[in-house]
């Protein structure tokens, strides 16, 4: 039996958190996904979406891009919450495990920084399933250059 995965964190400002949901809009894909900023904290961020048949491959269950591509944003979030104002980053490296198949139901993201350098931010990622199990894991690297930031400076 799988161990349920529970994560309860600090919110940063709602401000910092209407920033996100405004960002999450102006980025395409995440939109077209139906991806959802739900908490912020510091160096972590829970995103969700809601399965829907698009999102599915052949064998009736999430695609595994799309769960890529979930697990990518959220740990991108969590990553923008430690960067400097006026700094961007890219993913340069996205590793993933998938522990199970995914059939439904609303799934959650939870990023969380590992470490935030000058140049890197390392993150990881679990990927929740309806019922509360990791379904997959994530480790990301991401590089930082000048940009923008979530918080105002």
């Amino acid at each position: 039996m799988q161990k349920k995965i529970r994560h309860t964190l600090p919110k940063l400002s709602k401000e910092t958190l209407y920033n996100a949901r405004k960002r999450m809009k102006q980025s395409r894909v995440p939109t077209m996904l139906g991806f959802h900023v739900e908490k912020l904290a510091r160096g972590r961020a829970v995103l969700s979406m809601r399965v829907k048949d698009l999102h599915k491959q052949i064998h009736d269950v999430v695609h595994g891009g799309v769960i890529a591509a979930l697990a990518d944003t959220a740990a991108a979030f969590a990553a923008y919450t430690v960067i400097p104002a006026g700094a961007e980053i890219a993913t340069v490296e996205l590793k993933i495990n998938y522990l199970s198949a995914v059939p439904g139901g609303k799934i959650k993201a939870i990023g969380k920084v590992l470490r935030a350098g000058r140049n890197f931010v390392i993150t990881e990622c679990d990927v929740i399933d309806a019922k509360g199990n990791l379904a997959a894991k994530a480790l990301l690297t991401f590089g930082a250059v000048s940009g923008t930031s979530l918080e105002r400076p």
